[in-house]
């Protein structure tokens, strides 16, 4: 889609959906690799990520079959190719989240480095670091990440900043080393306690995904997996906010309320209504909006995937708002 034309000025009323979490999608879609067999996610939303997560790992040697909401993984008939280049990998920066897997699986694996982020610096130096505790002799070359290792094996990994990606590739590569890893300073975000969820039902034995402390048990070998994702936070926090900005009365089915806990005290500090009702949440915005400040950090703190949205939301408010953004240098990319 090379445009997107939006007819606005009218409030927003009715209900709909919350689709699933691409955050926690993409790194599922990557621990297919780590076993063979069909897997199966559900509740998978229909994204260009998603298109081109499925892309790598048809590259990779597997066979998946995209049918929004389900996704299917299996082992493909050709021989593995643990590989992912450049052309695909600088599509999207979460690609990285193969390295993990395939070089536990494989015992080698060549992926090209992510290259810039419009939104600021992502290195990977932690990734890397965290691989070398596990076993791993790691050399760059000509822009691509070479990672070989004769077998994983448990360790402690001490991460020097919370890194939601390089969490969720140190959990899949402990999950198939030898014996117990232990990754101190985790990031705490849903996504990661998701990975979590589906690396124990694959057979690992992780504990303390969400919490800042992992303890992950190596097994030999993990299983195929079916799991629904859950519902995307950003997108249902999108929602609030877009209600709040129009005026209006929407349900979101499925909205995550436990995992927009600092979203929805900014969004009820501006004045807009938000209760549970059944499985799903109430917005509504009638009064005038107020101003308030908010400063983004990593979960659970205001997240910085709503900054901009907040930022549009205070826009409307009567009142001045003062917006502080602690992740990303590029955030504030939008003001303009």
């Amino acid at each position: 889609m090379d445009a997107i034309r939006i007819h606005g000025g009218s409030r927003l009323d009715g209900k709909i959906r919350v689709g699933g979490a691409k955050n926690a999608a993409l790194p599922i879609l990557c621990a297919t690799l780590l076993s063979d067999g069909p897997s199966l996610l559900r509740n998978a939303p229909g994204l260009r990520d998603i298109d081109t997560t499925a892309a790598l790992l048809r590259f990779l040697g597997r066979d998946v079959q995209v049918d929004i909401p389900e996704i299917t993984v299996a082992e493909a008939t050709r021989d593995a190719r643990p590989e992912a280049p450049y052309e695909l990998v600088r599509q999207m920066r979460a690609s990285v989240l193969v390295l993990g897997p395939l070089v536990a699986r494989y015992g080698r694996a060549k992926v090209s480095l992510p290259g810039g982020c419009a939104i600021g610096a992502r290195p990977i130096d932690q990734h890397l670091k965290g691989l070398e505790a596990l076993g791993a002799k790691i050399t760059v070359e000509h822009g691509y990440v070479l990672a070989e290792a004769n077998g994983l094996h448990g360790g402690e990994v001490a991460f020097d900043m919370e890194t939601v990606t390089g969490t969720e590739n140190l959990m899949m590569a402990a999950a198939l080393a030898k014996g117990r890893t232990t990754l101190i300073n985790c990031a705490r975000e849903p996504e990661v306690e998701e990975l979590g969820r589906v690396l124990n039902k694959m057979g690992a034995e992780v504990e303390g995904a969400g919490t800042d402390t992992i303890h992950v048990q190596g097994k030999d070998e993990l299983h195929p997996f079916d799991h629904a994702i859950i519902a995307d936070r950003i997108e249902a926090g999108t929602f609030m906010a877009a209600v709040g900005a129009t005026g209006g009365d929407v349900l979101l089915e499925h909205a995550p309320m436990e995992d927009l806990v600092p979203v929805i005290a900014k969004l009820r500090a501006a004045g807009i209504e938000i209760d549970r009702e059944g499985q799903g949440v109430r917005v509504r915005r009638d009064g005038p909006l107020r101003p308030v400040d908010v400063v983004t950090a990593p979960h659970p703190g205001f997240p910085t995937d709503m900054q901009a949205q907040f930022m549009v939301l205070m826009c409307c408010a009567d009142g001045t708002s003062e917006l502080r953004e602690t992740i990303f240098e590029n955030r504030d990319m939008h003001a303009p």
